[in-house]
């Protein structure tokens, strides 16, 4: 009922304004068949004639006059309304919301910004730091407009509204202390030629802890663990005062003068990067542009050499009122986490 006595009101405010029912139906885009019987419905409605028809078109009663005022702000807030919602939806144009765990937000996120810059100077970017366990829910939950988030062997199961590509396989390695007896080789090390080291792992109930048990166990062997952690900085921090061995993302290696790696052989354990976005044309085109430069440079991240991704840990230490920026300085970061996170 509300719905009809605003259209009533807008018509008779386009009435008195054009003088014309033929006028009125061609601003509201109806027919003036449908314009009559509208007016028609108008005056049964409220029980007294609104327009008065004549030669030289039609003008309002005085009845009709008194609603066409309403009408006329209605129209006023209908027009206001168009224009605002127009900034509006430029403004989501050119806004994109991005979530990242730690390594992809090191060595994928600047690549693609710097790209995507060039191509939309004027973009409102804006990122944060996440685990990979909350990144689809902030996709589905219009958080996000894109998050890169990690898997090992089972991978990621997202709600109907989210779309998730993969960019990359993130190979495990293995670490050691520079001084251990299989550093100093580039070849692969089988993981049974690791049976009775100590171990520094991931903690107990993750999808990385699950990954490594299996792997060791295809090895034929139970790990001695000696430490446990949520961090791959933690983790490498350890190996390096030469009291264990781990297994490392490739991606997330760093810089230390007690540290040696080497690739590991035949398990092919690996952790999977994916690119969430909202399905189908929920997805903004700037999320859409973003993703496949994302995957351009994941591509060319795949080709580089081993030693040329260890980078040096400072890029990613918290700074001050928990703010943190890349080697650019575009990004605002919240401090949630420290070190590279497993997840």
């Amino acid at each position: 009922m509300k719905g009809d006595l605003a259209e009533h009101l807008r018509l008779l405010a386009l009435i008195e304004e054009h003088g014309t029912l033929a006028a009125a139906s061609d601003v509201l885009e109806l027919s003036p068949a449908a314009v009559t019987q509208r007016l028609a419905r108008a005056e049964e409605l409220w029980g007294v004639a609104l327009v008065e028809r004549g030669p030289r078109g039609a003008h309002l009663t005085p009845a009709g006059q008194a609603l066409a005022r309403h009408g006329s702000r209605i129209e006023r807030e209908v027009a206001e309304a168009t224009h605002a919602f127009a900034a509006y939806r430029q403004g989501l144009v050119r806004r994109l919301r991005v979530g990242a765990f730690q390594a992809a937000a090191l060595h994928l996120l600047p690549p693609a910004m710097t790209a995507l810059r060039h191509r939309v100077p004027d973009v409102d970017l804006s990122a944060i730091d996440l685990q990979s366990s909350d990144a689809l829910g902030l996709v589905a939950g219009g958080d996000l407009d894109l998050a890169v988030l990690a898997s090992w062997d089972v991978p990621p199961a997202p709600a109907p509204e989210v779309d998730v590509v993969t960019l990359l396989e993130d190979p495990m390695v293995v670490v050691f202390a520079d001084d251990h007896r299989l550093a100093g080789s580039p070849r692969p090390v089988a993981l049974a030629d690791l049976a009775e080291e100590s171990w520094v792992v991931i903690r107990g109930g993750t999808a990385a802890r699950h990954q490594f048990d299996r792997v060791t166990h295809e090895a034929g062997f139970d790990p001695r663990i000696r430490f446990e952690t949520e961090s791959y900085d933690v983790a490498q921090a350890l190996v390096g005062t030469g009291y264990g061995v781990a297994l490392v993302s490739r991606m997330a290696l760093r810089p230390g003068t007690a540290l040696a790696h080497r690739p590991l052989a035949g398990t092919g354990a690996h952790r999977t990067i994916h690119a969430a976005t909202p399905h189908g044309d929920r997805a903004t085109p700037l999320a859409v542009t973003f993703r496949d430069l994302l995957a351009d440079v994941a591509r060319d991240l795949a080709s580089v050499p081993l030693s040329h991704l260890i980078v040096d840990s400072r890029t990613e230490s918290a700074g001050p009122a928990g703010e943190r920026r890349d080697m650019q300085g575009r990004l605002r970061w919240a401090d949630q986490a420290v070190g590279d996170s497993w997840l």
